[in-house]
């Protein structure tokens, strides 16, 4: 039998638990550079992020710009434009990757699993019919077939041809 290996460096970062002392969700859109800082989409009051640790190709999260931790928080337009944007999302996922399904999810508190507890942030997670194997269930491994930066342009056009 063959012996053959995954190399996944960029995981190592995520997997020795290694966060940026500074909150991503607003330190992110403040860098002004939104390739860089892999923001595909801004819109008045929320903008949506590639997930620099994604679950698939395509996984990005929507935030508002203002450092709140919980939905409740939120004021009526900026909780309308997060879900308007997660919508949005959908359809440019949909374009660029063919997606036939979705998660979408907000974890709230670090006890349910939100890696940046206090900033809100919806995960939008583009699925595929027979797309879970082995891979995370055994290898704690996610296998992904393309570069953030080549998702951050796939999705950046998408945005620009999906109707606001």
């Amino acid at each position: 039998m063959a012996n053959h290996r995954l190399w996944a460096p960029w995981r190592l970062e995520y997997l020795k638990g290694e966060k940026p002392s500074d909150c991503i969700f607003c330190s992110k859109p403040a860098l002004g550079d939104d390739e860089q800082a892999f923001i595909v989409h801004r819109g008045s009051s929320c903008y949506v992020i590639l997930n620099a640790f994604p679950y698939t190709s395509g996984h990005v999260m929507v935030a508002p710009y203002e450092h709140l931790g919980d939905l409740r928080d939120l004021q009526p337009d900026v909780a309308e434009e997060l879900m308007s944007l997660t919508q949005r999302s959908l359809g440019a996922i949909e374009r660029a990757y063919g997606a036939e399904g979705f998660n979408v999810g907000v974890n709230l508190g670090e006890v349910a699993g939100a890696g940046f507890a206090g900033h809100v942030h919806q995960h939008v997670v583009p699925r595929w019919k027979g797309d879970t194997n082995f891979m995370p269930v055994v290898g704690d491994t996610r296998v992904l077939p393309e570069a953030l930066p080549d998702t951050w342009r796939k999705l950046r056009d998408a945005f620009a041809e999906a109707p606001a």
